[in-house]
This record gives structure tokens, C-alpha cells and sequence, in this order.
């Protein structure tokens, strides 16, 4: 049996509305035996303990990223990364050195370009032919809900002038109607196809890898919206006992039907691994200029394909599936960008609601009840004042990712106008009963939870642009964005009884930090390093 560990010295932000900033924290058996003032944990512990001394450093709860494209993110960890290339002749060198490297007959894969950056219109398959070196190309934006792709690809998926649009998607096109090399939402799924697949082994290796780095950050959990394949991948892990991850995963909305014939259930699982909601797409993104909304984008050119975005499901198959799910105890995690598609799913899951009474709703309780997963919208990330409040009304999890706020600043201003009053809209959210959950959505941007941290705290660039915040009245206060990456998930997850806060007889998940947390400046949150990753009671990383 491992020896009991005391924590003291230091600041712990237990995140328990109960204790609030403890002096010290015991640990025992995976668990959190005792946290307060010194004299009470002492008193708890064992005489036999490992003591660590925090020097005035800060310890917080492990945290949870409620959105991140596990596999995507640990894939492309071994591709073309164009996040923040400022220029368009930039991005090509890049992909020209990489192409150079690769076999004659690999594909050339990447993520991550801005072409608002490029300050030009969409890139095409003749400039992505110029430097690929006649090698099949796909390079997502940095949103995923387009790629950039060459001809080669494009003949791969047999793609050409006679090719209609797919339903939920469509194929960039040039003056004679010939396919320009950009591909829209579904649009993608054809060259997709083509794509080898990485090995098992390789795809566990990779996640493996991937989460170590995580470690290194403080994360413990994830929320993970991804397909069979990964969960796949996760499952081996776990069978081996080689996951030190805890992770929630969702279902893919095509396998509805297979769930419903299983019985399958939200919340089904251990606190390891873990079935959470069944994933919907309801619209496209805002730099895509695909994301529904209620009135057109502004700014758009006036030949523009889409000026209220694209919603990927009608209207009524978007209330028969979240009906279905929810009727059958699926409990669901509904892509919404603009502010008709959050309208839209708000109003299916009302009614859904109304239709199944004893609807899946999340609990502050530790009961029975907490076991129970909430429905919730991804991003939510432009709505209409109306529709606010209607997050707590309806027990709809509000999971947004605040690094889009800072990334987003420029394209919102340009494509939603004063609408971004109402973007990103997190403090008017939390004041009207919204449960927050905060994450990433790498690999659309960074998974560093320091860097949403500060986003969520300043809504600022990292260049402290623009001066005061855009929007600051939206901002949240330190202590609040960090609920949000952690208590806030282990509610959206029905695990507040046992994860989330330092409360007695909970996961000893946590971390050490290098500094005293309240010393630090807003602007500085990014900058914030651990020393120490905790779970169950047993360090996985030490800096």
C-alpha cells in the first residue's frame, strides 16, 4: 500500500465552496484523505507519510480539457502545423521543406492555416500543386471545417467539374465551374476517404505520447468528441492499464441506432474511461463563414455561397435525433457556432425535454443524480441575447473554449459586427444559471489550458490586444475560469460526487504549481509552469 502524502506550505484551491483556500492537503489510497488548516490535516494523517513541501507554491484540482480532438490532436502532432503562419509565401516554404521529406507517393498532411492572416481570398490547388511535388495534399484550416487540398487529391477522389455538392458541404469552385482546391464541411469527406489510415499500434502510441504532454500542463481529464477509432485506441490503453488519462467519450451521431439497439446509456463506465453524449453537428464555423445564422454574415462578397452559413441538419431530422437520443437516455453534445443554430438546438432540446420528462439535466448534488450527464452545446460561441438565459433554464451545459474568443477577434468584429457583444459570451452565460465547461478544441487551437486560462481572464491576444479586452464585461475572474476547467466538467461529465473540487473523499487528481497563484497577473496566466501532475494520488509528470 502506498505511504499517505501531505501537501502544505502553499495555497490550495480546493475549489470547494466549503473550505476555499486551504493550508494544507493529505492523500491517501488515491484519495483525499484531509484538506484545511494545517492543524486539522495533521491531525488526520498518518504518522508514516511522504511529505512535500509546497515552499508557498500553489496547488489546484487536475484539470479537465471538456473539448479536445484527442487522436486528431496526437496525429498531428507529426504533420504540417501552420497555426499563426503570418504569411501566404510563409505556408508554402513550409509545406515545400515537408513535402521534400516525405515519400514520392505519401500525402502531404497539416492543419492549422488562417488565410485572414494572408490577408487574401482562399489559397488554391495550383499553389498547393507548386510545392507538393506531385504528392496528394489535404491541409485543414485551422477551424476544420474546410480544407485546402491540390489537384492531385482532388482526381484521388474523383473531383471534378461534374461533381455535384454533397448534402451539408460544398466544393470551392472557380470562374468555369472547375473545383478550386477548397472544400467545405461534407465537402472534405471524399478526399478524406482516400487518406491511409495510421496502424492501431501507431494510433495508441501516438495518443500515448500525446497525453504524457499533457501531464506537463496539469491536464488530468478529457472530454473527447471523436469516432470509433479513437475510442478504439483508448479502449487497448485502458485493457493494458497503460491510460493515465480519465477520459469521457462520445459517440459518433451514425451510430445512434447501434447504441439504441445495445442499450448503450450516457455514463456507462468507470473513472477511467467513460461513455458521455452523442455528438451532432448542427452547423459549420465562423472562419469558414459556415456557422447558421439569423441574419446574414456581414461583410460577405456580394456573389457569397452561403450569407446565413450552412445548417448541417434540417430542422426536423435535428429534432428527431436529439428526441431519439434522449428519449433513449443518450444524452447529447450539439456543434453549435452561430445564433440560429444555437436557437435551433435549444429549442429541439426543449423540446426533447417536454417530450421525455425525465431528461438527463446536470445536479450541483453528489447523490444518485449526479451520476447523470447533461445535455450540452459546443462553442456556443455567437447568441442572441434571448437565447441566454435559456442555458440554465433548460440545464444545458454551456462547453466553450475561451482561446476562440482571442483567436476569433478579428473575424468576429469583420463577419458578425456588433452581434460580438453576444459572442464568447461567458460572464452574461454564468449570470444566468449556464454551468460553464471550459476546454481547447485542439487541434483547432492550442490545447495549452494556460493559455484558455488567461483568454478567459483577459480577452486579450497575447500581445494584450486590444487594450482592456475586447468586451471585458464578458470576462471571468481567475478563480471562476478555473471552476470551469474543472468543476464545471466533472458536473458536464456526472462526476462531481468523486472529481472537480479538493473535497474529502475525492480523486486525489492535482496539481503543483511553480508559484503562488494569486501573485500572478491576468496578462501572466499563460506563463504560469507545473511543477507537479497528480493522479490518484500517484505523480505521472515532475518538472
Amino acid at each position: 500500500m502506498a505511504r499517505d502524502r501531505l501537501l502544505a506550505g502553499g495555497a490550495i484551491w480546493t475549489l470547494d465552496p466549503t473550505v476555499g483556500v486551504a493550508e494544507a492537503i493529505a492523500l491517501r489510497d488515491g484519495k483525499v484523505l484531509a484538506v484545511g488548516n494545517n492543524a486539522e490535516v495533521r491531525a488526520a494523517i498518518s504518522a508514516d507519510y511522504d511529505y512535500i513541501d509546497l515552499a508557498g507554491r500553489s496547488v489546484i484540482p487536475g484539470i479537465c480539457d471538456a473539448h479536445i480532438h484527442l487522436l486528431w490532436s496526437a496525429l498531428l502532432a507529426d504533420q504540417i502545423d501552420l497555426q499563426e503562419v503570418a504569411s501566404f509565401e510563409q505556408a508554402l516554404e513550409i509545406i515545400r521543406r515537408h513535402a521534400e521529406r516525405l515519400p514520392a507517393d505519401a500525402w502531404v498532411l497539416g492543419s492549422g492555416w488562417d488565410h485572414s492572416l494572408w490577408q487574401r481570398d482562399w489559397p488554391t490547388a495550383s499553389e498547393l500543386d507548386q510545392v507538393t511535388g506531385g504528392r496528394p495534399a489535404f491541409i485543414t484550416r485551422k477551424d476544420l471545417h474546410s480544407a485546402w487540398v491540390n489537384n492531385v487529391a482532388l482526381q484521388r477522389a474523383n473531383i471534378s467539374k461534374f461533381s455535384s455538392d454533397p448534402d451539408g458541404g460544398s466544393i470551392g469552385r472557380d470562374s468555369a465551374g472547375e473545383p478550386n482546391g477548397m472544400l467545405f464541411e461534407n465537402g472534405q469527406l471524399a478526399v478524406k476517404a482516400c487518406i491511409p489510415e495510421p496502424s492501431n499500434a501507431q494510433k495508441e502510441a501516438s495518443i500515448q505520447t500525446f497525453i504524457k504532454r499533457m501531464h506537463r500542463r496539469g491536464i488530468t481529464s478529457l472530454h473527447v468528441p471523436e469516432g470509433p477509432d479513437c475510442f478504439a485506441a483508448v479502449q487497448a490503453l485502458y485493457g493494458r492499464g497503460a491510460l493515465e488519462m480519465r477520459i469521457l467519450h462520445h459517440l459518433r451521431m451514425d451510430l445512434l441506432d447501434h447504441a439504441v439497439a445495445m442499450g448503450l446509456k450516457s455514463g456507462l463506465g468507470d473513472a477511467w474511461l467513460r461513455f458521455g453524449n452523442l455528438k451532432i453537428f448542427s452547423d459549420g464555423s465562423l472562419g469558414s463563414a459556415t456557422a447558421h445564422m439569423l441574419t446574414p454574415f456581414d461583410n460577405l462578397p456580394a456573389n457569397a455561397p452561403h450569407p446565413y452559413g450552412i445548417p448541417m441538419l434540417d430542422r426536423e431530422d435535428l429534432f428527431a435525433t436529439i428526441d431519439r437520443a434522449i428519449a433513449n437516455d443518450i444524452s447529447v453534445i450539439v456543434h453549435a457556432i452561430g445564433d440560429a443554430a444555437n436557437r435551433t438546438v435549444l429549442d429541439a432540446i426543449e423540446a426533447a425535454i417536454k417530450a421525455n420528462p425525465e431528461t438527463l439535466r446536470p445536479s450541483l448534488d453528489t447523490g444518485p443524480v449526479a451520476a447523470r450527464i447533461p445535455n450540452r452545446i459546443e462553442h456556443a460561441q455567437v447568441l442572441h441575447p434571448d437565447d441566454i438565459r435559456r442555458f440554465g433554464q433548460l440545464g444545458v451545459i454551456a462547453s466553450m473554449q475561451p482561446i476562440h474568443a482571442t483567436s476569433d477577434i478579428t473575424l468576429a468584429d469583420r463577419l458578425w459586427g456588433q452581434r460580438s457583444q453576444y459572442a464568447y459570451a461567458w460572464r452574461s452565460l454564468q449570470a444566468s444559471g449556464a454551468i460553464l465547461a471550459f476546454g481547447s478544441d485542439a487541434p483547432v487551437e492550442s490545447w495549452d489550458p494556460w493559455a484558455g486560462l488567461q483568454a478567459a481572464v483577459t480577452r486579450q491576444r497575447p500581445d494584450a490586444t486590444p487594450a482592456g479586452g475586447w468586451y471585458p464585461e464578458q470576462c471571468l475572474s481567475l478563480n471562476e475560469a478555473l471552476w470551469a476547467y474543472t468543476v464545471g466538467p466533472a458536473i458536464t461529465s456526472g462526476e462531481q460526487a468523486f472529481k472537480g473540487s479538493l473535497s474529502v473523499g475525492k480523486l486525489a487528481d492535482l496539481v503543483i504549481l511553480d508559484q503562488d497563484l494569486a501573485q500572478v497577473a491576468n496578462d501572466q496566466v499563460a506563463k504560469v509552469q507545473v511543477a507537479q501532475t497528480i493522479i490518484e494520488g500517484q505523480t505521472v509528470w515532475e518538472g
